[in-house]
């Protein structure tokens, strides 16, 4: 059974955590680090994927100034897409060599774990076929958009539990131009607590993905990095004194 690090960062600006995955994809690259599993909620941005469409983000520069919005073109697969304040979104940093190197397995697992999640909740999620993401009554409840390269995944999923729906309405959502956006929010009518669904999410992605968790806190990741760096300096300085 794998062992798999789990981060809460709390609410980020995306620019910083994008930074922060860049980081540890490269110490898992270089079996610094074992797997990770990061979760946070975004300051409002919209990205855009490698594959994504610029005609696709409908808000104008002075809107998304205005709205204090981000924007990125980003590394990921997909198109565009919103994050921001009462959705959670989970960065998983695997090296699925030591699952099953298949990106259409690893994307239908990511599926599979917010079915269930979303099940604990008593609500009925499921797939559309040919379409990536969770849907609720033909309308997506939650995103997904990754990155692999040497078979170490980046970025992940974004699910929609308090999300400001109206957001959605300044771009084409995934590119999709028939379907439409829910949250777990507008399903209920209610609030929903985030505290209430954080450890749904790790008891499910640990139960799809057969890891061991091992929760830790932002610092004590911060520590093992700097770790880490101070670890590599040293070797660096060692081979050019050899």
């Amino acid at each position: 059974m794998n062992s798999l690090l789990i981060v809460d960062l709390g609410r980020t600006r995306y620019a910083d955590a994008w930074a922060l995955q860049k980081q540890l994809w490269q110490m898992r690259a270089d079996q610094k680090i074992s797997d990770l599993f990061l979760l946070t909620e975004h300051n409002h941005v919209y990205t855009l994927g490698k594959s994504g469409d610029d005609n696709h983000v409908l808000a104008s520069e002075e809107e998304l100034r205005a709205s204090d919005t981000d924007f990125f073109h980003i590394d990921r697969g997909g198109d565009v897409t919103y994050h921001g304040p009462g959705q959670i979104v989970g960065y998983p940093i695997l090296d699925l060599q030591q699952y099953k190197p298949d990106i259409h397995w690893y994307l239908r697992n990511i599926e599979e774990m917010i079915i269930r999640s979303l099940a604990d909740f008593k609500i009925q999620a499921g797939r559309e076929e040919g379409m990536t993401g969770v849907w609720v009554d033909g309308e997506k409840i939650a995103a997904i958009g990754v990155k692999v390269s040497k078979w170490i995944t980046m970025h992940g999923f974004a699910l929609n539990v308090n999300t400001d729906l109206s957001r959605f309405g300044r771009i084409i959502p995934c590119g999709i131009f028939h379907k439409g956006v829910t949250s777990m929010q507008k399903i209920f009518g209610r609030t929903i607590s985030m505290e209430e669904i954080h450890p749904v999410i790790i008891k499910n992605f640990c139960r799809v993905f057969d890891c061991e968790q091992k929760q830790i806190a932002k610092t004590e990741l911060e520590f093992l990095m700097e770790q880490e760096i101070q670890r590599s300096s040293v070797e660096t300085i060692g081979k050019m004194l050899k």
